[in-house]
This record gives structure tokens, C-alpha cells and sequence, in this order.
């Protein structure tokens, strides 16, 4: 098999500070021939669902689907305490209440949704919504109530909005476990030896952009939705940290827990037992 690899990621400052070093050939690639795709996560979730990209970003909800064709990477994982999504609205709304009304999500097959449904399973008149377009529709009142994520965790107070729950302060209460929000996976018929050297190589990129933290800052601002500075830093502060460079046992356990909960839940076709890290 030729060493040219197809990698997808999305253009939200987390990623873009992590693999800068490895797109900007910052750090050695050790011979890998990387082709960069960088689109919205919920187009990234759609394309592994296809098992389009060798390589790929997506949500772990997305991940649960599809044990079958890609293997979750110890290096590059967006999943800790107090970062999960938010639900947000213009007025506050009684939890009973959820149920009815109208919520953008940023894709049906994000971890954000699956989390809406975790806390409100009964709330099912959802509309999808390009992520960075959620606020603006519950500000003109296209939609009740939106679940934002990303850059937009910073900004929607801004925008005169509430926030009705931590959707990711939710699981942690009920589950004990951080929530796992994205995952780098990469596809199971990739040679064993190179998804090895890939995961090495991103861990690299990951502790060369935290060991030199301006280096990345041009090429995360040219991609990031939110251009302000204290925003693109905020969001990298939150979402790259111990578990994005190792996942290490209690990252594993959370994934686990995850996909547990959507089998518990009927929202997945039942899959097959999986380790969940094997490489």
C-alpha cells in the first residue's frame, strides 16, 4: 500500500493547533504523503460513515456507529471535565417543557446530539444546523433553543442567549466519567505499522504545538469561525489537553462508557465488542 494518507480534520482551533506542525511540516513525517481535508465535523462524521478518509476527525457518537471500520487513535482526542456542549435559548425554559420545542443541533450524528438526547429523551423536534450558525438562528427565533459547541461556548452570552444546561456538566454528574466529544480514528485495513507511526507522529505534532504556542497561532486564526484572539486561546485551553495527547485508561473507560450508553439507549445498532485503543 502507497504511504499517501487521506486525513480529515476539522478547521476548529483544537485541530488546527494539533496538526499544524505535521501540515506545515514543522516536525519530520518520518516519509508519510499526507493529503489535509479540513471541513465542518458533521461532514467529517457523514464521510467515515462512507469510509471515505484513511484518517479521519469525527464525533464520538459517530465513532460508536462504526466499530466495524476504523480504530480510535491514543493521540488527538477532544474529551475532558467541563467542556461539553452547551443548550442555549433567549428565554429559560422549564425542563418539562425541552420536550416541545424547537432545537438546532449541529448534526444528527454528533456527540452534541447524542448528549441532548442522553439528558432529553423525549425532546425529538430537532433541526440540523451548520454548528457555526446556531446562534444566529436562535436569535431570529428560526429555532427555540440551539446546542452550541466549539468557539461558540465563548461567544453565545454575547449574543444576548442563556444557557439552559451543561450538557456535558450533565453526564459528568450522572456517569462520573469526562465526556468524550471528538476522536482521530483511522481505517482498520491501514497497515499496523503505519497507524502506529501515525499516532507517534500526531502526539509529536500535539506536544511541538504546546512546547512552542505561537508557532501555530497564524495558521489557527486563518481557519478559526471566532477570530478573536482570547476566543481562538480559550478554546484551545479547553479542548487540547492530557487526554488529547494520550488517552490513557480513564479516557478509554470514558469512551467505553459512552458507547455503552448508546446501545443502553437504542440509539445504535448493536456492535461488536471492541478494543476500544489498539494501537
Amino acid at each position: 500500500m502507497s504511504n499517501k494518507l487521506t486525513v480529515g480534520i476539522s478547521p476548529c482551533p483544537n485541530d488546527t493547533f494539533m496538526f499544524d506542525a505535521i501540515i506545515n511540516k514543522k516536525i519530520d513525517t518520518k516519509g508519510l504523503d499526507i493529503d489535509f481535508h479540513l471541513l465542518d465535523v458533521e461532514e467529517l462524521n457523514k464521510k467515515a460513515f462512507k469510509n471515505e478518509l484513511d484518517i479521519t476527525k469525527l464525533s464520538y457518537f459517530t465513532y460508536a456507529q462504526i466499530l466495524d471500520n476504523y480504530i480510535l487513535l491514543n493521540s488527538g482526542s477532544a474529551l475532558g471535565f467541563n467542556c461539553g456542549p452547551l443548550l442555549v435559548s433567549k428565554n429559560k425554559f422549564d425542563n418539562d417543557f425541552i420536550n416541545q420545542i424547537r432545537i438546532a443541533i449541529p448534526g444528527k450524528n454528533t456527540t452534541a446530539n447524542f448528549l441532548l438526547s442522553y439528558a432529553f429523551p423525549k425532546a425529538h423536534n430537532k433541526v440540523d444546523y451548520l454548528f457555526s450558525d446556531i446562534e444566529t438562528a436562535i436569535v431570529n427565533e428560526d429555532v427555540d433553543a440551539g446546542v452550541i459547541i466549539h468557539e461558540n461556548r465563548f461567544t453565545f452570552e454575547s449574543k444576548g442567549l442563556i444557557k439552559i444546561m451543561d450538557l456535558g456538566e450533565y453526564w459528568q454528574g450522572s456517569t462520573g466519567f469526562p465526556i468524550p466529544l471528538g476522536a482521530i480514528v483511522v481505517k482498520r485495513d491501514i497497515p499496523e505499522e503505519t497507524k502506529i507511526q501515525f499516532d507517534n507522529l500526531l502526539k509529536e505534532s500535539i506536544q511541538f504545538a504546546l512546547d512552542n504556542p505561537e508557532s501555530s497561532k497564524e495558521f489557527v486564526k486563518q481557519h478559526a469561525q471566532e477570530m478573536q484572539d482570547d476566543v481562538i486561546q480559550k478554546h484551545i485551553d479547553l479542548y487540547v489537553n492530557e487526554f488529547s495527547l494520550d488517552l490513557g485508561i480513564d479516557g478509554k473507560k470514558a469512551v467505553n462508557k459512552l458507547i455503552n450508553v448508546t446501545k443502553e439507549l437504542g440509539m445504535i445498532k448493536d456492535q461488536p465488542e471492541r478494543i476500544i485503543v489498539e494501537v
